[in-house]
């Protein structure tokens, strides 16, 4: 049963979370248990210095241990000034208050971090998306066959020196699953590369355009069959929160929901309040926004969900402005693969699918999410993106034209000239990244929805 409380109008006091904190960990009776925690990384916004300290004042001296692991995907690992930062606290309150607890960086880069924990077959996968044995067929895509393969599940091995894991993190819109949290937490918050590869190109093919705010996905079914293969019980904390550029009068981040249960449950709860309050609907599209990126955004490869949260609500020739000063790199991890095969839609490796089969996919997935929906004739080698991206950063004009983006000098920008001129189809968005931005029924993006392709809904139960 999950326990929690969430609302679209107000917020939840510390003295709510720490009343559903308290009546949650009672019940999951961890008395002499090893817990770890599994937390998001700074590019995710949530108030986990608060939870780090209710974690402690309710299981600290009542546990064997009591400790931290970062599920960073393929993100860089934190330096400890930054674990610290992240959890609330300071070196010195570690060495002292905190003595004992662990707080480690998941480790994606090293081989001997995993173990295989299942494999997800082939025929399983054919099964979950009611579709023929012989092809997957997801868009009726020339030549329009993606096969399925077998996906092995690895995940960190540090899970398996504890006897209970707890997931705490927020829900939001996502472009690769639909909605983050639950789950995804571990996969690919510390899966395995094959994990990571096949879910984010499966949300790749279908497009981000099309899954990014939906609930129930292909996506979270491979994710949520993989986490079944983890014998150690789960816990989810998950979390809906407001960020701090939707508040009138505020300038921290709030919470306005809680939930704890299992990671499929407390998960489902979570993104039926962020369905209400992370989506944001406009009554017809824009011709040009300008998605300012918070520093939390470190590179191109996470300052890129200023794109992913604002497709579905431009005009058909329109163009997305990243403005983000601070940004010099378009990926610490992967950018040398992206330098490569640059930002093209899904039709252009689709099409020529021999070519680049043999690059990592979540590389191809980012690339295509990026450079949003468009078409691709393989015939003639025009490729036709529907909207323009264009990066307002430190990244030179010369790169952001080889990698197929435009390039806007980020000292000619002013934030506040872009202000107030929705009735000219401009918009700015302060805090970019979290926000899904859609277009009523009413006004629809007709030809966008075209461009994503036929089928598309089949897969969906």
């Amino acid at each position: 049963m999950v326990i929690g409380k969430g609302s679209t109008t107000h917020f939840l006091s510390e003295s709510d979370v720490r009343d559903l904190a308290q009546e949650a960990l009672a019940q999951a009776d961890l008395q002499g248990q090893r817990v770890l925690v599994i937390i998001p990384d700074h590019t995710r916004t949530a108030p986990i210095p608060l939870f780090f300290r209710l974690f402690h004042e309710l299981l600290w001296g009542r546990v064997a241990a009591l400790d931290y692991l970062v599920a960073l995907g393929t993100h860089q690992p934190l330096s400890e000034e930054a674990l610290h930062r992240l959890v609330g606290i300071t070196a010195e309150e570690h060495r002292q208050r905190y003595a004992g607890v662990r707080i480690f960086n998941h480790r994606w880069d090293l081989p001997e971090t995993f173990t295989t924990i299942g494999i997800i077959t082939e025929d399983e996968l054919h099964s979950m998306f009611h579709v023929p044995r012989s092809t997957f067929d997801i868009n009726n895509l020339e030549p329009g066959t993606w096969n399925l393969e077998r996906v092995e599940v690895a995940i960190n091995k540090l899970i398996f020196a504890y006897d209970q894991l707890i997931i705490c993190g927020p829900t939001f819109p996502h472009e690769v699953v639909g909605f983050s949290g639950g789950n995804k937490y571990f996969f690919p918050g510390i899966g395995g590369q094959a994990v990571i590869d096949f879910t984010h190109w499966l949300g790749a093919v279908i497009t981000s355009m099309e899954i990014i705010g939906t609930k129930h996905t292909p996506v979270r079914q491979v994710i949520d069959r993989a986490a079944s293969f983890i014998s150690v019980p789960k816990l989810c904390f998950a979390l809906v929160v407001v960020p701090a550029n939707r508040q009138i009068g505020k300038s921290e981040t709030e919470l306005a929901g809680l939930y704890v249960g299992t990671p499929e449950e407390a998960w489902e709860a979570a993104a039926d309040l962020s369905a209400r309050l992370h989506i944001i609907w406009v009554d017809r599209p824009f011709k040009r926004v300008l998605s300012v990126m918070p520093e939390m955004y470190d590179d191109l490869w996470t300052a890129a969900k200023g794109m992913y949260k604002l497709e579905p609500a431009i005009a058909d020739g329109g163009e997305v402005v990243i403005y983000a000063p601070h940004i010099t790199e378009v990926s610490y991890t992967h950018g040398q693969i992206i330098d490569q095969v640059g930002y093209h839609v899904r039709d252009y490796f689709l099409k020529q699918w021999e070519r680049f089969k043999d690059y990592p996919w979540c590389v191809l997935a980012h690339s295509t999410h990026l450079r949003g929906v468009g078409t691709y004739d393989a015939e003639t080698g025009i490729e036709e993106p529907r909207i323009r991206v264009t990066l307002a950063t430190g990244i030179p004009e010369e790169r952001c034209r080889r990698i197929g983006l435009g390039y806007l000098d980020p000292a000619s920008v002013d934030p506040a000239e872009w202000a107030g001129r929705e009735d000219e189809g401009i918009l700015v968005v302060p805090k970019a990244g979290e926000m899904l931005y859609r277009i009523s029924e009413s006004g629809g993006n007709k030809s966008a929805k075209r461009q994503i392709g036929k089928g598309v809904s089949n897969l969906y139960r």
